[in-house]
């Protein structure tokens, strides 16, 4: 299961880096001014984060860290929760889940539901706390609360899988229909992998192929793959082999490119 930072909901595509570069510099700059001349206003704590999170998607980490601190300070929780992600995941700074944790239980007490999520796989990893999927699951059940599809997911992972109690593939695919409402591409794929396999509902090979092609309209590799093996063996279509190959290629070549990102 994977730490994430869900999008901030923001106009922030026109920022500038000397934006961040100016508020780092402010102490040091006030000290020099002249009694006559006041000192220049701070940045906005909502600009501020527009710019931390500019510089996050631009994985300028050790910027974008420093930014995220000053918001988190002046009460932006969206800051608190990119914290606890960068601190986990060792972006800008060492690994400290310690400080990660911190973070994100900031995030979560002020209705952050990633930040809920987010809890919720450090205790199924064990990172930093002791592996207890029993709170694994009460966090992403309060994060599905608040409408998170990542914790839909998570939730419906770990009753296919019997993790932290017995499996429940019924369980399973409600929680993944759940997910694929909120348009989680790995909850379409799962729900594709179920109907395919007969695991809690009956085997549906035209379902599958459904749900396949949803997930793999929003990228997903593996769903991209799946959809080949069916036209490639004529589940639920008929044999067409160069269908399958074209699926095929393509999940190759989604892998390659996401391989490639920085």
């Amino acid at each position: 299961m994977e730490i994430t930072r869900q999008p901030v909901v923001l106009r922030r595509r026109d920022f500038l880096l000397a934006g961040i570069l100016l508020l780092a510099a402010l102490p040091a700059f006030a000290q020099i001014q002249s009694p006559g001349n006041a000192p220049p206003p701070s940045p906005d704590k909502n600009t501020v984060l527009e710019r931390a999170v500019e510089m996050y998607d631009a994985k300028k980490y050790a910027t974008a860290l420093l930014a995220f601190q000053e918001a988190a300070a002046a009460g932006k929780v969206e800051a608190a929760a990119y914290l606890g992600v960068m601190y986990s995941e060792g972006q800008g700074t060492a690994i400290d889940y310690e400080e990660a944790m911190k973070w994100l239980r900031k995030a979560a007490v002020a209705g952050d539901s990633q930040a809920m999520c987010n809890i919720g796989v450090l205790f199924y990893r064990g990172s930093g706390v002791p592996q207890r999927y029993d709170l694994a699951r009460q966090w992403f059940r309060e994060s599905a609360a608040a409408g998170n599809g990542q914790a839909m997911f998570n939730l419906g992972s770990m009753f296919r899988d019997g993790v932290g109690g017995a499996a429940d593939p019924a369980e399973a695919m409600a929680w993944f229909f759940r997910a694929a409402a909120t348009m989680n591409d790995k909850a379409m794929n799962s729900m594709g992998v179920m109907y395919q396999n007969g695991r809690g509902v009956i085997v549906d090979y035209p379902e599958a192929l459904r749900w396949y092609k949803k997930a793999a309209d929003l990228g997903n590799s593996s769903a991209m793959y799946n959809l080949g093996t069916m036209y490639e063996q004529g589940l639920g279509v008929e044999k067409d082999a160069a269908e399958a190959r074209k699926w095929f290629d393509k999940a190759a070549a989604t892998e390659r490119s996401e391989s490639a990102l920085p």
